[in-house]
């Protein structure tokens, strides 16, 4: 047996003993450590850590999931790899993010259905109470769930959009796909007091509480919905973190949640709101163009370089990385979740793992 031991962002230390014949990702699980994955087949890329010291074998995966360029920098995914000798991996998500038992999954009931623009619906569930759960909606800011309906081979994930809480509620932004399975459910059938299954919380796109950088958000429509819900916690945890929000659309129908962004500022006196529409009409008076341009714009201010949250299509994250680089924020100080292509010649971005995005980052199906 090989001692694998996987630093997280936070500084702590997980341990756990793999052998030569499974993945770590398993080994992991046999020690009853649950680090974030999703597709478990080298496609997604959620389970993406860097290995420090040791060898591992790599077996086959996406390129989408692991780059040329991040496995030359050391990159592995836990769910394709196989120790060869003692490990030292480090993480870039907390140990929050890091469950002691398997994925759960429950039982929800759709309690708020209404549409957001154009485009957009706002859901809200509640759990069900859970003879091992309880009733409380535990997960970190900035996960997402896998969204199942009962008896139908319709599966599809969404970024939670609140923060956790006692009373089970779970918000989604969902965008409105014509054609998509999980679209037509929510438009032609789902009403108040539907089922739902939840799988999950998924994902380590969440905040780094160690930084103390400024926090700097860039969204591309429905990706707005993680970024709510960190700045929701910081919100209710009254932090002082500079922090400000780069949010847009295509066109003005398609806002939404801007009251929630408004409502925000309650508890984030210091939030700066920047809400981007790409092909405004003429009586649009707020920043024409995408959230990339105006990050490029602001970052040109002086002080300190901020660390960026972004969630929204490869474009925009191809963009601010970019935009980044140019301003000289290091690449590690760029968080965002790993998207997976979307089909057909229309989508121009993609999802995280099981999701599909629209520029600017709308969930599809």
């Amino acid at each position: 047996m090989f001692k694998v031991e996987l630093l997280t962002r936070d500084g702590a230390s997980i341990a756990f003993e793999a052998d030569a014949t499974q993945t770590l990702l398993e080994a992991a699980e046999r020690a009853s450590v649950y680090p974030p994955s999703s597709c478990r087949e080298g496609g997604c890329g959620v389970c993406r850590v860097t290995k420090v010291s040791g060898d591992a074998e790599l077996l086959s995966c996406s390129s989408a999931a692991l780059s040329e360029k991040e496995r030359a920098a050391g990159d592995i995914l836990l769910c394709r790899s196989r120790a060869r000798s003692d490990l030292q991996l480090t993480a870039t998500f907390d140990q929050t993010a890091i469950g002691s038992a398997p994925e759960p999954v429950r039982t929800a009931r759709i309690v708020e259905i209404a549409p957001q623009g154009s485009t957009t619906l706002r859901l809200v569930l509640q759990y069900s109470d859970d003879p091992t759960f309880g009733q409380a909606a535990q997960f970190v800011a900035g996960q997402y769930a896998e969204l199942a309906v009962p008896g139908a081979p319709i599966k599809r994930s969404y970024s939670l959009a609140n923060t956790p809480n006692w009373d089970g509620l779970l918000e989604f932004l969902i965008r409105i796909q014509p054609g998509g399975a999980f679209s037509g459910y929510l438009r032609e059938t789902a009403t108040a007091g539907a089922e739902l299954i939840v799988h999950g919380p998924k994902g380590q796109f969440t905040l780094d509480e160690s930084a103390l950088a400024p926090r700097w958000f860039v969204a591309g429509g429905t990706g707005l919905a993680p970024a709510l819900s960190m700045l929701r916690q910081m919100a209710e945890f009254a932090d002082p973190h500079p922090c400000r929000l780069f949010f847009g659309v295509n066109r003005v129908e398609e806002l939404f949640a801007l009251d929630a962004i408004e409502a925000l500022r309650a508890g984030l006196p210091q939030l700066q709101a920047t809400v981007c529409v790409w092909k405004p009409e003429v009586a649009w008076s707020g920043f024409a163009g995408t959230p990339s341009e105006a990050l490029a714009k602001s970052l040109k201010e002086e002080g300190p370089r901020p660390d960026l949250y972004v969630c929204g299509p490869p474009a925009l994250i191809a963009a601010t990385n970019s935009v980044a680089a140019a301003a000289g924020i290091a690449q590690d100080r760029i968080f965002s979740e790993k998207f997976s292509p979307a089909e057909g010649p229309v989508e121009k971005s993609t999802e995280p793992p099981g999701r599909r995005h629209l520029w600017p980052g709308v969930i599809v199906g």
